[in-house]
């Protein structure tokens, strides 16, 4: 159901990323498809980023399709929430790995976060369905556990049914053209077939292949909570111009399994400027104008506040050398953090003022050197979270961690 890939702002938050109209319609589909062919149906990461909030915001729809259907079921929900005081310990013993080029997070960094979890694997999953559930709803959760966790507990080999579900949890973004329509796989003990529900999109040997290299920095091995997929030896057949058959993974378990967390913290209110640049003069040495206001504007208002310049032509989504830079226009995204949002707007409006009358070299007009997309141009672009957590936790007590409880949903009607 999500992921933390739209960013920190929703695990920060709480909120979801999905307008609710789309997630109560896609949620009663799916509910209505399962409990009428009778298959467990598996959330994962519910309501987005899959903490407190959300995971509570998603009973909450889950209730009112009951009521407005006239459905009854039975539920177990999957607490992903972690304390600090446990992120804290883990960190004091060494024990927090970061992913990727986090920088260790301080003691207040960490209890600072509004929201902290765990990504649940499958061992969780399985606890959960052992309380014979109609619908299992979990917080922050890895998203090839859901599709896995089946298979697995049915004995089919762990390295197939993870090499499927990192597939299918995609829909068809393996298939050729890529897309977001739902995908069927069929797996045995030998391997598994690859089918998109659109007749339009082909699951070919190259295009699956290729989707081991989909958010991968190695496509050969993929890190699990519980151990390495290794795809040395995977193999691509065609079945025919539609489908693709899959087989040879492997898996490598971990002598003790991993936990993936994930914390956001609130870093203030957010305010955004956005223009464009098409002076010649002003193209040499925006980098350097846009520090020379800065300077001035502190020196009007005085306080807790950062600029963040994104130059949109010279470096914004990659470092590019000068001589790459456009010459001809630029793009300003410039956002206004403060703790307070009528801080963040009156910094953004100063800020605005002064570098239309920036006096910078080889200036030929006194105005008129920006031009905005919107007016006012400052725009409100609500608080601004940042990850603080984003690290493999060693020797994590997932029982302690992940809680899971059963409940019956009905309308109250019946109740």
């Amino acid at each position: 159901m999500g992921s933390i890939d739209p960013g920190p702002y929703y695990l920060g938050s709480g909120e979801m990323a999905a307008p609710m109209t789309m997630v109560k319609r896609d949620l009663a589909l799916v509910l209505t498809a399962s409990l009428n062919a009778g298959v467990p149906l598996i959330i994962g990461s519910a309501g987005t980023a899959g903490a407190r909030p959300h995971l509570e915001a998603t009973v909450a729809v889950l209730r009112e399709i009951a009521c407005e259907k006239g459905l009854s079921f039975r539920l177990v929900t999957v607490k992903s929430d972690l304390h600090a005081e446990m992120v804290l310990t883990s960190l004091n013993k060494g024990e927090l790995e970061p992913i990727g080029p986090m920088p260790e997070p301080s003691a207040d960094d960490v209890i600072n976060c509004q929201h902290i979890v765990g990504q649940c694997g499958t061992e969780t999953l399985a606890r959960a369905l052992a309380l014979d559930p109609d619908v299992v709803l979990a917080g922050r959760a890895c998203d090839t556990a859901i599709f896995s966790v089946f298979p697995e507990l049915l004995g089919y080999p762990v390295g197939l049914s993870l090499h499927m579900a990192k597939v299918i949890e995609c829909t068809s973004l393996c298939c050729q053209p890529g897309g977001r329509d739902a995908m069927l796989a069929t797996l045995d003990a030998d391997g598994f077939t690859l089918e998109s529900m659109n007749p339009a999109c082909h699951a070919t040997p190259a295009s699956v292949a290729a989707h081991a290299l989909y958010e991968q920095a190695n496509p050969y091995e993929v890190e699990e909570p519980g151990g390495t997929l290794r795809l040395h030896g995977a193999r691509y057949e065609a079945v025919d111009a539609h489908r693709t058959r899959v087989r040879g993974a492997e898996f490598v378990p971990r002598e003790n399994p991993t936990l993936k967390i994930e914390g956001a913290a609130y870093v203030g209110s957010r305010v955004v400027l956005i223009a464009g640049v098409a002076d010649p003069g002003l193209l040499t040495c925006l980098p350097e104008a846009l520090a020379a206001v800065e300077e001035k504007v502190r020196t009007l208002l005085p306080g807790d506040w950062r600029v963040v310049p994104h130059i949109y032509g010279q470096g914004a989504v990659r470092t590019l050398p000068p001589e790459q830079f456009s010459s001809h226009e630029a793009g300003l995204v410039i956002e206004f953090l403060a703790h307070d949002a009528d801080m963040a707007m009156t910094v953004a409006s100063v800020f605005k003022q002064n570098l239309l009358h920036h006096a910078f070299p080889q200036r030929l007009t006194t105005a008129g050197n920006l031009a905005f997309c919107f007016t006012p141009p400052e725009l409100a672009g609500r608080e601004a979270y940042r990850f603080v957590l984003y690290h493999v936790m060693h020797n994590a007590p997932l029982d302690q961690i992940f809680q899971v409880e059963a409940q019956s949903i009905a309308p109250a009607w019946i109740q």
